[in-house]
């Protein structure tokens, strides 16, 4: 059983140690936050080889069904079946988090101890307004980060370099923003799907049915609902199921081989 500890965050190690770099940092504010926005995305770049952080702000401990120690098994899971290379906990508070300095600086040891190229986390205007509090935090660590003169140290007492990442693209949540990018995720979705199924406590499961209080994502139309969206997004570049990105940063490309071209 894997519980949650005060003095450590870690679901799953980095392989190398505490400053293993990774190529992208998915970050949540809720456990599920990422299998549900971005996790296709994530299988996708780890298929090509690529090294997946994951960072949860919080440990989800409002959420009406299951408990924290149940959160860090399914988190744990998910991950797993995701490919991450590590998973972290910051454990700033559910619901009551706020977008100040300490947590900035929370954030911004994370960011420069993973050193990623890539930052994808919350949007910044949703239903849940941890969502929309916890994209503006991304956002403004994102660029703080990248300041010498904010001094930060690792879990080691050591002061950490300055580091911004090159792009922070957000995932779509509960409501539908248009997206900048949208990428194909027809041939990984199944693994997505296994992720999000991951946390038995929170959504529904064909198998077992749906035990405990009924909450807005613990209905079979909540999957539903995740299912039909890849298929619009999918839809609008011509593949079977895709997921939409949102960048305050316009996207270059060097050429034209990434394109998902349409066979119509």
């Amino acid at each position: 059983m894997i519980k949650h500890s005060d003095s450590n965050s870690s679901i799953i190690p980095p392989a190398g140690g505490p400053g293993t770099k990774v190529d992208i940092l998915a970050i949540g504010v809720h456990p599920d936050d990422i299998e549900l926005g971005c996790a296709g995305t994530l299988v996708n770049e780890i298929r090509l080889g690529k090294k997946i952080g994951i960072v949860d702000l919080t440990q989800g401990e409002l959420g009406t069904r299951g408990t924290i120690n149940t959160r860090y098994e399914e988190a744990a899971k998910a991950a797993m079946i995701i490919g991450a290379q590590c998973r972290e906990n910051l454990k700033m508070r559910d619901g009551f988090f706020r977008n100040d300095e300490e947590h900035q600086l929370k954030l911004i040891q994370a960011i420069r101890k993973y050193q990623p190229e890539i930052i994808i986390g919350n949007i910044l205007h949703d239903r849940h307004p941890d969502h929309g509090r916890a994209g503006h935090l991304i956002s403004d660590a994102f660029f703080l980060s990248g300041l010498a003169k904010i001094e930060t140290k690792d879990e080691l007492g050591n002061v950490q370099q300055k580091w911004r990442p090159k792009y922070f693209l957000q995932y779509l949540q509960d409501w539908y923003h248009e997206p900048d990018i949208l990428i194909d995720i027809s041939g990984v979705f199944e693994q997505k799907m296994k992720s999000i199924e991951a946390y038995s406590t929170q959504f529904y499961n064909s198998d077992t049915g749906s035990h405990g209080p009924q909450t807005y994502i613990s209905s079979p139309d909540f999957l539903d609902s995740v299912i039909a969206r890849a298929r619009m997004l999918g839809k609008r570049i011509g593949v079977k199921y895709a997921e939409g990105f949102i960048s305050e940063k316009k996207i270059g490309m060097r050429n034209l081989d990434a394109l998902v071209l349409n066979e119509t």
